[in-house]
């Protein structure tokens, strides 16, 4: 699929495997255009994996104080690694690669993606995050992106769109047509565009981050060093002086919307995405060809005497036919390891409990969203089972329990418990019934986790009620 962009003289032919001893390191260089796959030295180490060159390009050099050639360029790879996650993409130089394992292009089925990574789920991993320095520490505080704000971020995504259809009228394959519900998770791995991170580094409030994957931001954004966002109206601006500009105007010292639950210096907020709109930087699979419009927004903060900083959020469909009580879900990297990314799934789940329903994450779950989900139900299911045992008349007689009633009383969806029931193996069949046993090494890794729970979601704080989308027309 990325082929298709060269012309014939700039890909020379190669047989299966490419005969490295006749190949000079010149010659290697000229045949690692888009498609070749060689081993890449990782950033952290000396060993080598398989990585795929998905763009090439030269920057100039200038000559020594000594003298040397004025046209000199250094050659820089915009490489995947194979069964990686895509925020490990870089650029790398050209001695990071071992040219003797030089790979021709793979043939790959219309529509295969080269991610592990699913659909939604709970970003994480190592994101980079650096405090910044400065006077604006006393006025900026911990931040987030991913929930737009002002219409300003609307523009990101109809930019986004413009370029992808350029991309598609200049040869490339028409995208097939998205899927109306859900968040519209597409893998794009056959789009050159949406493959590659766009933008270099992100400052939001005290930190600078720098970002995992394609943000559909205007392409003027992406030939600057760093993107500034104000923290609470996440308004994207090209240079320091416009936020402080900008920062002297803005009024708002929280997101939009409704504040619907609060406990110490935790509160969540209520965003419809009709009046505000959406992009994504730390988010995977997930593209928005039309609007928000269709989905709401549920953003945690962190508060304090300057205001609400967003810390990571959550979105939901207003109206699912299939049960999910979460599209996206997101933790910033500099919060990440708190605990938030649980309390994030708590919430869903109380808001589907006030519901009088039963939820699940929409899927396939990203790799670290599978992680998260199945630890808390594990927990949650473990809670319920005991809290069941605890009220039974009697001590020596074990309580029946249904799958549905634990679906009832904890939210979860009926599958969600039976897989996770499987996963850690507490069911068994034993003369002629299935039996939940709960194992002294469950019960011991339970109370493990539990212990690393600091913070957890009180009902009493949350006031919130649902609405009945179905009868507002267009939302």
């Amino acid at each position: 699929a990325t082929q298709q962009h060269q012309k014939p003289a700039q890909q020379p032919h190669l047989p299966t495997s490419v005969s490295t001893p006749s190949l000079g390191r010149s010659d290697s260089l000229l045949l690692l255009s888009e498609g070749f796959v060689a081993p890449v030295r990782l950033k952290n180490g000396g060993e080598y994996r398989l990585a795929e060159i998905l763009s090439r390009r030269e920057i100039p050099v200038s000559p020594s104080s000594g003298g040397g050639n004025a046209d000199s360029s250094l050659v820089m790879y915009y490489v995947h690694f194979e069964d990686f996650n895509k925020r490990l993409d870089e650029w790398v130089s050209a001695d990071r690669i071992d040219f003797t394992g030089v790979q021709p292009p793979r043939v790959r089925p219309p529509g295969s993606g080269g991610s592990v990574s699913g659909g939604g789920g709970i970003a994480g991993g190592n994101g980079m995050a650096n405090p910044v320095s400065g006077e604006r520490r006393s006025v900026l505080g911990a931040a987030e992106t991913g929930v737009g704000a002002t219409s300003t971020a609307a523009s990101s995504v109809v930019a986004s769109a413009a370029v992808v259809g350029t991309a598609s009228a200049n040869g490339g394959p028409p995208l097939p047509p998205p899927r109306q519900t859900g968040s519209m998770a597409h893998n794009h791995d056959d789009n050159k565009v949406m493959r590659m991170k766009n933008i270099e580094w992100i400052e939001l409030g005290r930190y600078r981050i720098k970002p995992w994957y394609f943000s559909p931001y205007p392409v003027e954004l992406t030939k600057v060093a760093c993107v500034y966002l104000c923290e609470f109206c996440l308004k994207y601006l090209k240079s320091d002086t416009c936020l402080r500009r900008h920062l002297t105007k803005c009024q708002l010292r929280h997101p939009p919307g409704n504040e619907i639950y609060r406990r110490q210096n935790l509160s969540f907020f209520e965003i419809d995405g009709r009046k505000n709109k959406a992009t994504k930087l730390f988010l995977d699979h997930k593209t928005l060809y039309y609007d928000t419009d269709p989905f709401l927004f549920y953003v945690l903060c962190e508060t304090d005497s300057v205001g609400c900083h967003i810390v990571g959020y959550f979105s939901k469909e207003k109206e699912s036919a299939e049960d999910f009580n979460v599209a996206c879900i997101l933790v910033l990297p500099p919060f990440q390891r708190k605990g938030y990314g649980k309390l994030l799934i708590e919430f869903s789940y109380e808001l589907s409990k006030l519901e009088g329903e039963t939820g699940s994450p929409e899927k396939p779950l990203s790799d670290l969203g599978l992680i998260s989900y199945r630890a808390y139900w594990s927990q949650t299911l473990i809670d319920a089972l005991l809290e069941i045992k605890r009220s039974a008349p009697n001590e020596n007689d074990p309580p029946s329990v249904t799958i549905n009633d634990l679906s009832e009383r904890t939210a979860i969806k009926r599958e969600d418990v039976i897989s996770t029931l499987q996963h850690l193996n507490l069911v068994h069949y034993y003369k002629g019934v299935y039996v939940i046993v709960l194992t002294k090494e469950a019960l011991d890794a339970h109370s493990r986790t539990q212990g690393k729970r600091r913070i957890r979601i009180d009902p009493k704080c949350l006031q919130w009620q649902g609405k009945d989308w179905s009868k507002r027309g267009r939302w």
